[in-house]
């Protein structure tokens, strides 16, 4: 029979309860607290030692963050409608979501590669872009498309506010690729405790080149970061707040094996919308969703074991699956269904099947609308896991953490840059400073995580890993068709793993000396850097019309060509 010791709550704060660790990995006030010394090891009060306080006040941890947001938004929405042109899978997503916009699905649009009619058109302000059909014959209309609809009615917006031209369809990009900055601002400094780390990501956020032209391109790939991240956000908010109701719940009530329920936790609810609007924008926002669930939990554990109860994974399973199953299955589930309601709305949908779907009532209707569209979504899998065609800028997924094959958007050789020879280009390809500066900043996670078990960078190494992995498995096994660019939804933790390995340089608060000094100075030196190097990129990232010759000196690789 066990015997439990009921300590009075005034002593609760920093009692030890069933072997908890004095200061468990990651739990301390900001990064390089959690590679402390052993002298430093002490009682931490268990609020502290759940929910470690921020540095600095709250005004300037919002107003900083979003300096760096608005600094980020003026780069992206300077020039924004430049070129005038099409650039690279513009010609799918700009013409399906102005289809969505007047049809509610997308309808097949005149043209082929080789002749492309409606990118014409659609340039010249014109507005018959779609082929043509009857009432009694919908099929030429159906277009199959391979992608959900969610980031292609976001698109729409940008075109329902300034009309189907290359700022209207680029505009919801350039809003989303701000945002996400601000977004990964207030997360880094969440993570970090500190209101200057949070800045420093944002701010290597807004000037990753990557980032940065998928945040002036009507291409899918920016909304799928975009949610990812929110996702990924809000969960880091949930650990957060569902740690202040342990901690309450450990200071005021008796203690049992397992712990308390701990609510709905709207948070994860709202992590569960952001990543099954993820889902809705690239199916390959799967990975993100079941991952992160599974971290979510682990984290319950996690923080029931912190306060030293003796079930912390029967409690996990007890108190927060349930509710975990309506956050991260149902609702994800329900978002996805409902951003195709335009599908189910409407005739001209491809495989919508509506004269049979409506001949038999609304029952009838019901389920052989649902059947229609399950055979849609396995076909669209079959699709998927089929595309092998070649493409002059695919390329592997272990090229892509070097930058050796990025795409080339958008390259034209008009006139008019005072030299014999000009070019206008938008290349979509990292900031290598940045990049090359995070695979080491990955290594260093490793270690980290190997030697202290810090929950930040377990978090940003599953996520670097469910970004990229899945991708090599696909290279290998399918042969896929792929681009740098589906690196997109990588990149924030990318700047996560620059921020971390840059807390740890700096060292916690408490060492006196040299040591911050020099480590602030090899930081900063970085972020001047990366400036530079965004700077000297920024013409063949923006479609600036320069002289040959200083166009050809940007390009790093040869492959970049």
């Amino acid at each position: 029979m066990s015997v439990r010791v009921f300590l009075p709550r005034f002593a609760r704060n920093t009692r030890l309860v069933a072997g908890a660790p004095l200061r468990p990995p990651g739990e301390a006030g900001d990064v390089g607290d959690a590679v402390g010394s052993a002298e430093d090891a002490a009682p931490v009060p268990v609020r502290d030692r759940l929910v470690p306080p921020f540095q600095g006040g709250a005004l300037w941890g919002w107003l900083s963050p979003i300096l760096v947001a608005v600094f980020g938004a003026l780069l992206r929405f300077d020039r924004l409608g430049t070129p005038k042109a099409v650039e690279f899978d513009e010609t799918f997503y700009a013409k399906d979501a102005l289809s969505l916009l007047r049809y509610g699905v997308e309808r097949t649009f005149l043209g082929t590669d080789k002749d492309p009619i409606a990118d014409r058109r659609l340039i010249a302000g014109r507005d018959d872009l779609w082929v043509s059909c009857t009432p009694d014959n919908l099929d030429p209309c159906a277009q199959y498309v391979a992608h959900p609809p969610l980031g292609k009615w976001m698109i729409g917006v940008g075109e329902w506010l300034f009309g189907a031209n290359p700022f209207g369809w680029r505009f919801a990009a350039a809003l989303v690729g701000a945002v996400s900055i601000l977004v990964l601002a207030r997360l880094a400094r969440r993570m970090t405790r500190s209101t200057l780390l949070g800045c420093m990501a944002g701010l290597l956020l807004a000037l990753d080149g990557l980032h940065f032209v998928l945040s002036r391109t009507a291409l899918l790939d920016v909304f799928l970061m975009f949610w990812v991240l929110c996702g990924f956000a809000c969960l880091v908010v949930d650990r957060d707040r569902s740690r202040e109701r342990l901690a309450d719940w450990y200071e005021t009530s008796p203690l049992s094996d397992g712990g308390p329920w701990l609510g709905m936790r709207p948070w994860r609810i709202a992590a569960g919308a952001c990543l099954g609007a993820a889902c809705a924008t690239k199916w390959s926002g799967i990975f993100f969703l079941v991952a992160f669930a599974v971290m979510s939990l682990v984290w319950d554990a996690g923080a029931r074991r912190a306060v030293g109860l003796r079930r912390p994974f029967s409690g996990m399973f007890r108190h927060d699956v349930p509710t975990s199953l309506v956050a991260v299955a149902a609702v994800p589930a329900l978002t996805y269904t409902v951003s195709w309601t335009g599908w189910f709305a409407t005739a001209y949908g491809y495989g919508r099947n509506w004269a049979q779907a409506t001949s038999s009532g609304w029952v009838y209707w019901v389920f052989s609308s649902a059947r229609s569209w399950i055979d849609y979504q396995l076909q669209v899998l079959t699709f998927h896991t089929g595309l092998e065609q070649t493409h002059p800028y695919q390329s592997w997924p272990w090229q892509w953490p070097l930058l050796l094959r990025p795409v080339a958007f958008y390259y034209q050789s008009p006139k008019g840059c005072g030299a014999a020879s000009c070019s206008q280009a938008t290349l979509g390809v990292g900031t290598p400073v940045i990049w090359y500066g995070a695979l080491v900043a990955l290594i260093a996670l490793i270690a980290w995580y190997v030697a202290a078990r810090d929950w930040r960078a377990g978090a940003v190494l599953l996520a670097y890993g469910v970004g990229w992995l899945p991708w090599v498995y696909y290279a290998i096994a399918d042969h896929r068709t792929m681009f740098l660019f589906y690196m997109a939804p990588v990149v924030p933790f990318m700047i996560l793993a620059l921020t971390l390995a840059a807390g740890l340089l700096i060292g916690p608060s408490r060492v006196t000396g040299s040591r911050r000094a020099v480590g602030a100075a090899v930081t900063g030196a970085f972020v001047l850097l990366s400036i530079a190097n965004f700077a000297w990129l920024h013409p063949a990232l923006t479609a600036e019309l320069i002289p040959y010759d200083d166009w050809y000196r940007r390009m790093l690789l040869r492959s970049w060509i």
